[in-house]
């Protein structure tokens, strides 16, 4: 038997190269997509904080996290405009926030709140977006397994420690 030779290559072989040269090319684009996928979300991850957390973690400004815990009596404040200033506090530690835009019909002082935003370089959380708890029931699993953990009462319920 005699293979036909075209070219100093054999034809098994040309058909090898082209199937490797589109098996590379494959692998390289899926690389490519997963890099960009990775990418996205790192760009988009917001890291969840309660203050005592905050304070502990040392949050460089800028940095996008997300804040949860309570809106402590006594600490809003409305300015001219939509601009509002609170304080959200775990009963550990208080972190001062300002928010410009329409709060939730449910914000109120004493109630279950996350706020989505930056620290600023004053120590000031600067929030883009603040969610409310919807009833008298519902609170964020994460803000109310940490706010427990640090022993606050929630909706009548014994202080765990």
């Amino acid at each position: 038997m005699t293979r036909a030779v075209t070219g100093g290559t054999t034809r098994g072989s040309a058909r090898k190269r082209k199937r490797l040269g589109l098996i590379a090319g494959g692998v390289g684009f899926l690389t490519l997509a997963v890099l960009l996928v990775l990418f996205a979300f790192s760009q988009a991850v917001a890291y969840f904080y309660v203050p005592a957390d905050l304070e502990k973690a040392h949050v460089a400004p800028g940095t996008r996290i997300r804040l949860g815990g309570l809106v402590a009596a006594g600490s809003v404040e409305r300015s001219a405009g939509t601009t509002v200033t609170f304080t959200v506090t775990d009963t550990l530690a208080k972190v001062p926030v300002t928010y410009t835009g329409m709060l939730p019909d449910l914000f109120r002082e004493g109630q279950g709140v996350v706020a989505e935003g930056a620290m600023n370089d004053a120590g000031v959380f600067v929030a883009d977006t603040v969610l409310a708890k919807h009833d008298e029931t519902y609170m964020p699993k994460d803000v109310a397994d940490r706010l427990k953990a640090q022993g606050v009462s929630l909706g009548g319920q014994e202080v765990i420690r």
